[in-house]
């Protein structure tokens, strides 16, 4: 059996994945997916292409104003400690070609979330401000999947699999579990 499991940037890596072969994958577990961008920070279609020109030729320069995502994705503050000692960890502001595409990609998979016929688990928390909970939301109600399922978690932020306390980490987990065991047959496989 093949199941996807996506965090975040992770969770649009997982979906394209599916669109690339949708018949490969058994399910996909989707954890805060960035399947679109929220409204209030989509640029004007105008501001876009400008901004894909200029990336091309200055894609490393650091012009994105962007929060400090640590900051707010993870709630445990010895979890941040540990990402910010993470010398494989990116902690500068977003670069210009990395905005750029992560608005392309997010915008791609909204108009085409119906696409998504993999059965799936979406998973968010609903303090998350790093990705859209309606997001979420808008993928369980137009994806063409005829099993998907939807958990929100009140109270709990974007890093659900390992930034919250260990209670909420044991809630997040359990379900995923429970789905998994729902789906994963022995014998049964696209193969």
């Amino acid at each position: 059996m093949r199941f996807l499991l996506g965090e975040s940037m992770g969770g649009a890596v997982a979906l394209l994945l599916h669109r690339k072969k949708p018949n490969y994958w058994n399910g996909a577990i989707l954890s805060a997916p960035m399947c679109k961008m929220a409204e209030d920070m989509k640029p004007h279609p105008i501001v876009a292409a400008i901004l894909n020109r200029v990336c091309n030729w200055i894609p490393t320069w650091k012009a994105m104003n962007s929060q400090d995502i640590v900051e707010v994705a993870f709630k445990e503050p010895d979890v941040r400690q540990k990402i910010r000692e993470n010398d494989l960890c990116y902690k500068g502001p977003c670069l210009m070609k990395t905005g750029y595409e992560l608005y392309r990609i997010a915008t791609d998979l909204e108009q085409r979330l119906n696409e998504v016929s993999l059965p799936f688990l979406v998973l968010h928390g609903e303090e998350d401000k790093v990705t859209d909970e309606k997001a979420s939301a808008l993928l369980f109600e137009v994806a063409s999947s005829k099993d998907k399922s939807v958990k929100q978690y009140p109270g709990m932020w974007h890093g659900l699999l390992y930034g919250e306390p260990q209670h909420n980490i044991d809630i997040v987990f359990n379900d995923i579990i429970t789905w998994l065991d729902k789906r994963a047959v022995p014998g049964i496989s696209k193969i």
